[in-house]
């Protein structure tokens, strides 16, 4: 049994909603608070979400975090 970790980030829209509520549906669990952050380079808001995850694999650096 592995705890994986995956950060999650998107522009500050709907979009990033729907990445993070796909990741709950997935299983995953969510880990801190929500980030917030002023992109200077396209003058956009970013929004991040840590969450984590208990999988029956053994960790690898190649693993497909999003597919578990």
């Amino acid at each position: 049994m592995s705890k994986i970790y995956r950060f999650l980030s998107e522009e500050d829209t709907s979009a990033f909603c729907h990445k993070v509520s796909a990741a709950l549906a997935k299983g995953w669990t969510l880990y801190g608070s929500p980030t917030q952050t002023f992109d200077a380079a396209s003058g956009t808001m970013r929004c991040g979400q840590a969450v984590i995850k208990d999988v029956a694999a053994e960790y690898t650096p190649d693993m497909k975090l999003g597919e578990q």
